[in-house]
């Protein structure tokens, strides 16, 4: 009788499914029932094999997932660390805020990690996210500065780097992780922005954890990653929550609506206004969505 196992999906690359059971990795194919259903794996689920020989496998069937992303691809996270770099590239508080907005609608916890903290102050992008509520760890992953208190945060948690290209993932994850020795890359001096160098998600034991790493993005590539439905946005920003029910009218988009808490605690400088006018941006780019793009 063949061998049933519970693992761990820890990369998807062409069809082939690479899970960490028993103590070992086995590569997987699905099984043609389970391609037929309309669910495709990917790196954080949690996977029924039956083990063949050889250090090979048949994906049969895959848990109920406690969430999920489609970008990057990842199931199952406790964390979604968001990386910007203070400096080349600049950091683009809109792409930061919609990531932000992805894992909250998708109740991950974010924490924002800001890269290369030697180069340039971070005191100001620091006060942003704090000022929403949110953890902010700058880092500097070639000095080793700020490493440690992110090491400590990671540790039992299974979570996602995400970003931007060129900002310093995979350098960061082989600073928290020397011995996996990850493949990094600089930045195109002509096009200013990141060369691609992790292909595909990838899941590591690091911290006492699991960890993935996965593709960086171009700035414009953002807007097919957050599509909340605009009725919905102010439920991706946290910091909103004090103010609910607490608007003049119904169903305030807390846009230009008089009586508007939300725009109160902005003027009283409650809320940062960098993450309200993301808000603004984030709001009008969905009204413009068709539903089936939603």
């Amino acid at each position: 009788m063949a061998q049933e196992c519970k693992g761990i999906v820890l990369k998807c690359i062409g069809g082939f499914y690479y899970v960490e059971a028993a103590d070992m990795v086995y590569v997987c194919r699905a099984r043609g029932a389970f391609r037929n259903s309309g669910v495709t794996p990917m790196a954080g689920d949690m996977a029924t094999i039956v083990l063949l020989p050889e250090g090979e496998g048949s994906l049969e069937a895959i848990d109920e997932r406690r969430n999920s992303l489609i970008r990057p691809p990842v199931a199952n996270l406790d964390l979604l660390a968001v990386v910007a770099s203070i400096v080349e590239p600049a950091p683009s508080t809109l792409v930061i805020d919609k990531m932000i907005a992805v894992a909250e609608r998708n109740r991950i916890e974010p924490i924002v990690v800001v890269n290369k903290a030697d180069l340039q102050d971070t005191a100001h992008l620091e006060q942003i996210y704090r000022t929403a509520g949110l953890e902010v760890f700058p880092v500097s992953a070639l000095s080793g500065a700020g490493v440690e208190a992110l090491r400590c945060r990671l540790e039992g948690q299974v979570t996602a780097f995400t970003g931007n290209s060129g900002v310093g993932k995979s350098t960061l994850l082989n600073a928290l992780a020397p011995q996996l020795e990850r493949q990094t890359g600089g930045i195109s001096q002509k096009l200013g922005r990141g060369r691609h160098t992790t292909r595909e998600v990838e899941i590591f034991e690091v911290c006492g954890g699991l960890l993935a790493d996965t593709p960086g993005f171009a700035s414009l590539d953002a807007n097919k990653i957050c599509r909340i439905p605009p009725e919905e946005l102010q439920h991706a920003f946290p910091e909103f929550e004090p103010y609910f029910g607490q608007c003049r009218f119904t169903g305030c988009s807390h846009r230009s609506e008089k009586g508007c808490a939300v725009r109160a605690a902005l003027e009283e400088g409650k809320l940062s206004d960098t993450r309200y006018q993301s808000y603004l941006t984030m709001y009008e780019e969905a009204s413009q969505l068709k539903e089936w793009e939603r």
